[in-house]
């Protein structure tokens, strides 16, 4: 956009590098296997513990997301959120240090914090992306923020790993080396994300007159309603983005449990497959960015969500490494692809005066998936006695969901749409 610096642009795609760690190492690499194997260790019910106490923290941020997008939309907040949801996920991550055996709800409660910091944090600087970049654009440059994010998360994996490495040569169990591996992780965070803090400015946008501010749960009803009335295809993208983000929540969560329980693959092999996953998505996302700009965004995601069925497929009827590995790599380059389009798509149709507000939405369908994908997932592998494979198969369902969605959205109606100045655009203050 004109008045946007490079320098800018590279410290808006530091933060998705800086806050991916997080998410690799806490949430499918380390802490979540920690917990399992070594906090509630004896107890047959540590896994279901660990994603209800995640999915808690997903429904909180779907309900109070909404109301903070508003107040930083009128009160030009953006900074503001994005810095207190990073110093709160990093003090809640640094907290986890002090999580021993046997320490289950304590560990639960700081997990679920720190993720409900991390969303916000997600959803905060997503909201500047339409201040940085020009609509044409929109999709390079998400895409430069979501491949600098899995750089980010292999640079935070790679030195937990040498970190687990160190403490195997010396024989120390998981609960000597993995505090020291969370105070690394919430390290890199907080210094990754400085340069967001010190270049990237407020959203330039026009602020609306203040008006009396609803309750939250009302907030949320409110724009939901409005998306019906004056966005339609905004509101198809959401429910496109919610269905196939729960097929990628199951891809992100229980891979390496299907790795281990259908392909046999040990812990080295599963650390490597989150290595090339993170490779491929980084190599796709950024790549993707550029054909999304040339070929168009709804025809781009069209393309991403053809792959992950494909992927799906390959990975159910996998009997040799080869092809496993083949669908992992396939698997990455869809999540890069996917991810970026969905949050480049939102960018060009959220409405120019509420950009923070409607990307809260986003957050919405995104943390709605992220509960529903996984849960339906292990009802699926319960219900069929260990089934993985069918559950997987089960999850295609999602990606075949959002295609459906994905053909009956107008985009260039959606963004004539976008840039109508409504009465609803006087934004209420939260």
């Amino acid at each position: 956009m004109p008045g946007v610096g490079r320098r800018e642009v590279w410290s808006w795609a530091m933060y998705d590098f800086a806050n991916s760690g997080y998410t690799t190492v806490v949430l499918t690499a380390v802490f979540n296997a920690y917990f399992v194997g070594v906090v509630a260790a004896g107890h047959a019910w540590g896994t279901l513990a660990l994603t209800a106490a995640l999915s808690v923290s997903y429904l909180i941020v779907m309900l109070i997301m909404p109301g903070l997008g508003a107040r930083a939309d009128a009160r030009a907040g953006h900074r503001r959120l994005l810095f207190s949801s990073t110093i709160g996920c990093v003090l809640a991550t640094a907290v986890l240090v002090s999580v021993g055996p046997g320490d289950i709800a304590w560990g639960l409660f700081w997990l679920a914090l720190s993720n409900a910091f991390y969303c916000i944090g997600e959803s905060a600087v997503a909201s500047f992306l339409p201040g940085l970049a020009r609509p044409e654009s929109m999709g390079r440059v998400s895409g430069w923020g979501w491949s600098f994010g899995y750089c980010g998360g292999m640079l935070t994996l790679g030195l937990a790993l040498w970190v687990a490495g160190s403490a195997a040569a010396m024989d120390l169990p998981a609960q000597a080396y993995v505090p020291w591996i969370m105070a690394l992780t919430a390290g890199v965070f907080a210094l990754a994300a400085l340069p967001s803090f010190l270049w990237l400015r407020e959203p330039r946008q026009t602020a609306a007159a203040p008006t009396p501010a609803p309750a939250m749960l009302a907030q949320l009803r409110r724009a939901w309603l409005e998306t019906r009335r004056d966005y339609p295809d905004f509101r198809r993208l959401l429910m496109c983005i919610a269905c196939y983000q729960a097929g990628i929540a199951v891809v992100i969560t229980l891979s390496a449990v299907y790795a281990t329980e259908v392909i046999g693959f040990d812990m080295r092999q599963t650390m490597l497959l989150v290595f090339l996953v993170n490779i491929a998505a980084a190599v796709g996302a950024f790549g993707f960015g550029y054909l999304q700009d040339r070929i168009g965004h709804k025809r781009a995601l069209t393309l991403t969500l053809c792959g992950w069925l494909l992927m799906v497929g390959l990975a159910v009827s996998a009997q040799t490494l080869p092809v496993f590995w083949a669908a992992a790599a396939l698997a990455g380059l869809c999540m890069g692809t996917s991810q970026s389009a969905g949050r480049a798509m939102v960018g060009v149709l959220a409405p120019t005066r509420r950009p923070a507000e409607f990307f809260a939405l986003w957050t919405f369908s995104v943390q709605l998936a992220a509960v529903v994908g996984p849960l339906s997932y292990g009802l699926l592998v319960w219900l069929t006695q260990g089934n993985h494979r069918a559950a997987l198969l089960t999850t295609g369902l999602f990606f075949l969901a959002g295609l459906w969605l994905l053909a009956r959205l107008d985009f260039a109606r959606g963004e004539r749409d976008r840039d109508i100045v409504r009465p609803s655009d006087r934004i209420p203050l939260a």
